[in-house]
């Protein structure tokens, strides 16, 4: 009995978050389809319900699995086949959803890139990935005709974000943004989406192709644990997966909810938890392809969705939007946080605005990377009582912590590498085996990880706490300083709104903090103020941590998606 108390013992110790879902939730099967077949089987009673709200024009599911069907056999109609690249450069507009789930129709393969990428960076992903079809916002067209001969795409489909905007909407948009975009009638390599669609009435064979689940379904883009750009292949089993382990950790979703989708779809958080997760679910998803913070008020009083996710930018936007003093959250079901990660100061504030505007819910925290296919920890459930934490595995994921050095697993409460294991883990970098093979490890049970290069640690329940990223560990005079926590106390100064601290060189120290502040409004950036943070640091932080320097701006660099960007704030130095 000893023995098998002790097996028990092990294997509790191994899965301490298991004891926050029921017994019958604590795995999840991967279902074996594509991801066009996943949505359709999930919706087959829920046809006549809103699936896409873009600027108050609403699709049906049984319009827009008619309109991808039609898109399918118009693809089908220009060539491609099952296991052909089509690229998909778009913001958030309906024919960008369309495209996505007809693409998995015929068993191509979608690759999703930012519709504000730079022409080389459009040609370098065209060709990594061998597209054979692009389709794009008209505004890339200037873009896209000056590449196109250097790669292999031999048709170009040029969408509007009018095309199905409310017609009155539609003419406006036309006179102030469509009117300056050149696009070529008569350069047969481009076609109008209209023109696209019409193929497909033509197309009398049938396109649906039966996919599985280890299938590759998407190529996303991500800098890795490295930084250097990653073509990233995810299968549909991965994508899938998503949504089986998301509706056991958000309980309270049913088919009258909507979701607020602002994030990109050529991000993974956007593409899994804003799109696919909503629509397999038999959600309404609100369409936001361009957000303006200033106008964030107006986007929920209009629309009043009942699930609103978004990156650790969006929430302070939220909260300092002088507009939203008056805006109601009491329809608020989940308020979800990921792409970054949200310290406990802005946690709290967040708390704090949402309790003061009837919101009956505290915000929850996501972490993943698109190697996994985005969320893989989630603080839904009772972890998110514990202040500070990212949460626990979704069903069926694992977690660990290991020393960066020797690779050894770590006890609860010692910082180290996170690497995670789970159905959502990628196929692997496209035509880069190297790269594979330094983040993805097999160990002896067959089972596969993922370095996912984030220092973390986890709690005697298994709860998982962020720190910070590998790379931006600062090492000074020979300790490790973490960027992170010097942003955290900075951030708890009353002057301050948000910071970065980043590594610079130092003639006998080899690094040392500096740190880029943003004041709130009405503070100026003056000496005294300088010097009443500075005094405040050195109150609260170890002399060694202390920065070197204070730069005070107006505004932090952020990525594409809002995160703050402190790559480009070390490149400055």
């Amino acid at each position: 009995m000893k023995i098998i108390d002790n097996i028990k013992s092990k294997v509790f110790k191994e899965k301490r978050w298991e004891k926050f879902y029921p017994k019958d939730k604590r795995n999840v099967e991967v279902p074996n389809m594509s991801l066009y077949e996943y949505i359709l089987e999930n919706n087959k009673t829920n046809l006549d319900k809103a699936a896409l709200n873009y600027f108050g024009n609403k699709t049906s599911y049984r319009t827009l699995l008619t309109e991808i069907d039609l898109c399918a056999k118009s693809l089908r109609s220009q060539g491609v086949r099952s296991g052909d690249v089509v690229s998909i450069c778009m913001a958030n507009t309906p024919e960008a959803v369309i495209s996505f789930y007809a693409v998995s129709k015929i068993g191509a393969i979608a690759n999703m890139i930012h519709p504000l990428s730079a022409e080389e960076e459009i040609k370098d992903s065209l060709n990594a990935t061998n597209t054979v079809i692009l389709i794009t916002m008209n505004i890339n067209y200037k873009k896209i005709k000056n590449i196109i001969d250097e790669t292999k795409v031999y048709k170009v489909v040029i969408v509007s974000a009018k095309d199905s905007m409310p017609l009155l909407m539609g003419m406006g948009y036309y006179l102030l943004e469509d009117r300056k975009v050149e696009v070529s009638k008569s350069n047969e390599q481009f076609m109008s989406w209209k023109k696209f669609m019409e193929k497909g009435k033509r197309y009398n064979t049938k396109v649906l192709v039966n996919t599985t689940k280890d299938q590759p379904a998407v190529i996303l883009h991500s800098g890795g644990t490295s930084g250097t750009p990653k073509h990233i292949l995810l299968s549909n089993g991965n994508l899938n997966v998503v949504p089986e382990q998301a509706k056991i950790a958000l309980p309270d979703i049913d088919k009258t909810d909507s979701f607020l989708s602002i994030l990109p779809f050529f991000h993974c958080f956007g593409l899994v938890e804003c799109l696919h997760f909503p629509l397999s679910q038999g959600l309404e998803v609100i369409l936001v392809p361009k957000f303006d913070a200033g106008r964030f008020d107006k986007l929920i009083t209009k629309y009043k969705p009942t699930v609103i996710p978004g990156v650790p930018t969006l929430f302070e936007a939220m909260i300092s939007n002088k507009h939203m003093d008056k805006i109601d959250f009491s329809n608020i079901k989940y308020i979800v946080s990921g792409g970054d990660s949200l310290n406990e100061e802005k946690n709290v504030a967040v708390n704090k605005f949402l309790a003061e505007h009837h919101c009956k819910k505290n915000i929850v925290q996501g972490y993943g990377l698109t190697e996994a296919s985005g969320g893989i920890i989630f603080s839904g459930l009772e972890t998110s009582k514990v202040m500070g934490a990212v949460g626990i595995p979704l069903p069926g994921n694992d977690l660990k912590i290991i020393d960066v050095n020797t690779k050894e697993e770590l006890s609860p409460g010692e910082a180290g590498e996170i690497v995670v294991s789970g159905p959502s883990v990628m196929i692997g970098y496209l035509n880069n085996e190297k790269e594979t093979n330094d983040i993805l490890e097999k160990d002896k049970k067959g089972k596969v990880w993922v370095h996912t290069g984030d220092m973390g640690y986890i709690n005697e329940d298994g709860v998982l706490f962020f720190v910070q990223r590998i790379k931006r560990l600062i090492i000074v005079s020979g300790y490790n300083v973490f960027p992170s926590h010097l942003e955290d106390v900075i951030n708890k100064h009353e002057y301050v709104l948000n910071s970065c601290v980043v590594g610079v060189p130092h003639p006998y120290k080899v690094q040392v903090p500096k740190a880029y502040i943003v004041l709130k409004n009405g503070i100026k950036p003056t000496a005294k103020v300088k010097k009443e943070i500075k005094e405040y640091c050195e109150k609260n932080l170890a002399k060694y941590m202390l920065p070197k320097d204070y730069v005070f701006r107006e505004s932090l660099p952020k990525t594409m998606i809002g995160k703050v960007d402190y790559r480009k704030l070390e490149e400055e130095e």
